[in-house]
């Protein structure tokens, strides 16, 4: 199939970015929307233009690094999915595709469709960790966790911090991804130790990182590659207000 890329290009952060057209053709249907990408750069590279630059690593939905914005769509408009598990059959010939960088003051572009998400990394870095001494790996009933417990926890732990509900957000909150962290280890009797301090210490990370607030919009669901729930926002306001009343 032949496609039109419209791409959005900016030399480094202090530069003013813009859309430049590419041709992008004899793409095959069973290429990866990153792949594309690739076969743009390899006929780039031989016509002497500076490729297009975009982040990339695992290619296999795992490490969340593919942030792009396709479309308008944080990942592209199929749900469950990352950018790198996109494949070109969802297109049709002849179709116009707009890939831009994760629009979000927290989000700085670094050149063209790559920004710096280690926002992300700050907010982890102020509580989303356990002082448990854990030593090796126990056994798998060695602690005693109720089913309820343990599937949240596993829902919530499914986030790869990708950003795509920043992204997605109109406020650009990072509420579901810190929910999300928050909640995983509050569910977890390993996560007690820090469960009131690591709350209010991600929370203002958060904020103080530019991050918006969520008023709700529930984009950031409909943006997640593993689907996490906005019901982990709930928790996180739950365990929030629990913390700032406690003694």
């Amino acid at each position: 199939m032949d496609l039109t890329l419209k791409v959005w290009r900016q030399k480094d952060a202090q530069s003013k970015g813009k859309l430049e057209k590419y041709e992008a053709k004899g793409i095959s249907e069973e290429m990866s929307f990153l792949e594309m990408l690739d076969v743009v750069n390899e006929d780039l590279i031989e016509k002497g233009v500076e490729p297009i630059a975009f982040d990339h690593d695992c290619r296999e939905g795992i490490c969340g690094t593919c942030s792009l914005s396709i479309n308008g769509c944080a990942h592209g408009d199929e749900k469950g999915i990352t950018a790198c598990q996109l494949h070109m059959r969802h297109f049709k010939d002849g179709d116009t595709l707009h890939i831009e960088p994760w629009r979000a003051k927290a989000f700085p572009v670094i050149r063209d469709l790559m920004v710096d998400r280690s926002a992300l990394d700050r907010v982890i870095q102020a509580g989303g960790y356990t002082s448990a001494s854990t030593g090796g790996v126990p056994d798998a009933n060695a602690i005693p966790i109720s089913k309820p417990n343990a599937d949240a926890a596993m829902d919530a732990a499914a986030c790869i911090g990708c950003g795509a509900c920043v992204a997605a957000c109109p406020n650009a909150s990072a509420m579901l991804f810190v929910a999300a962290k928050v909640s995983h280890l509050s569910h977890l009797p390993q996560g007690q130790v820090e469960k009131t301090e690591r709350v209010q210490d991600m929370v203002k990370a958060m904020d103080a990182e530019g991050f918006g607030n969520c008023t709700n919009h529930y984009e950031c669901m409909e943006a997640c590659p593993k689907e996490i729930h906005v019901k982990f926002i709930a928790k996180m306001n739950r365990e929030y207000l629990k913390a700032s009343v406690k003694p």
